[in-house]
C-alpha cells in the first residue's frame, strides 16, 4: 500500500507501507492491504506507520515523523485532525 500523509504546510510522509493505525473520530482504527474503499474524518491524536518489509528508502519523510528506536518498521507522527481517503491501496491523508 501506498501512504501519503499531508498538511497545508509540507508532506511529512510518503512511501510504501504494511499497515496505518489512524485515530478516528469515533476511536482507533486500521488499515491493511486490500482495506475497502473509506473516507474518515481524524481526530487529534497519534498515526502509527507501519513501513513495508521490502522498503529500503521512503519516498519523503518530515523531521516531523519520529522512528520508533524499537522497531526499525515503525514511525508516528502527531495529527490535530484531518480526513483520510483510503482506495485501491492508496492511502492519502490530509492532516492538520
Amino acid at each position: 500500500m501506498y501512504l501519503e500523509i499531508i498538511t497545508p504546510e509540507e508532506v511529512l510522509f510518503k512511501g510504501q507501507v504494511s499497515s496505518v493505525q489512524l485515530p478516528g473520530k469515533d476511536g482507533l482504527f486500521q488499515i491493511l492491504k486490500d482495506h475497502a474503499p473509506i473516507i474518515s474524518s481524524l481526530r487529534e491524536g497519534t498515526v502509527k506507520i507501519y513501513v513495508a518489509d521490502d522498503t529500503k528508502t521512503l519516498d519523503h519523510l518530515s523531521s516531523q515523523v519520529i522512528l520508533d528506536t524499537t522497531d526499525d518498521k515503525l514511525c508516528t507522527v502527531d495529527v490535530k485532525g484531518g480526513v483520510l481517503e483510503c482506495k485501491n491501496n492508496m492511502i492519502s491523508v490530509l492532516a492538520s
